[in-house]
């Protein structure tokens, strides 16, 4: 498995997750069942896809900056999910902060699917694609187990 595969495998369950969410009505335990899912999802993979992608690509001329704007857009989502964190469940712009996440996410995983692991694929090596994954599982692995 190469390290675009194992991320979007993640990216799947976090847009399926965002879905659901939006879905979600008032102060109810669904709606917190699934935003905490959400929050630590989003925080685990963000953390594990800078550790064992973006740190390499920083490295490249090629894909530096591509890496510095996908690390730009984690920090506008760790801010929404701020917002989220201080708004009541069943205030009425909850849903529209929650909204706005589910926006900035898409947008970042469809931005990286179609331009960062292009990229990416040109400037790591085939032996580095491979390698990079079994850090990222692992990483991922250890934060939920924490």
């Amino acid at each position: 498995m190469t390290i675009f595969e194992a991320l979007r495998k993640d990216h799947d369950i976090q847009r399926d997750l965002l879905a659901r969410l939006v879905e979600t009505h008032g102060d109810s335990e669904e709606r917190d069942k699934l935003y905490k899912k959400v929050r630590a999802e989003l925080k685990y993979h963000a953390n594990a896809e800078e550790r064992s992608l973006y740190n390499p690509m920083m490295d490249i001329d090629l894909t530096q900056e591509k890496a510095r704007h996908s690390v730009a857009e984690h920090h506008e989502i760790d801010e929404m999910i701020e917002l989220l964190d201080t708004t009541d469940y069943s205030a009425t712009n909850w849903l529209t902060h929650a909204k706005q996440l589910q926006h900035l996410v898409t947008h970042h995983l469809d931005e990286e699917e179609q331009e960062v692991f292009q990229l990416a694929g040109r400037g790591l090596k085939e032996q580095q694609k491979t390698s990079l994954a079994t850090l990222y599982q692992a990483e991922m692995q250890r934060q939920r187990l924490e």
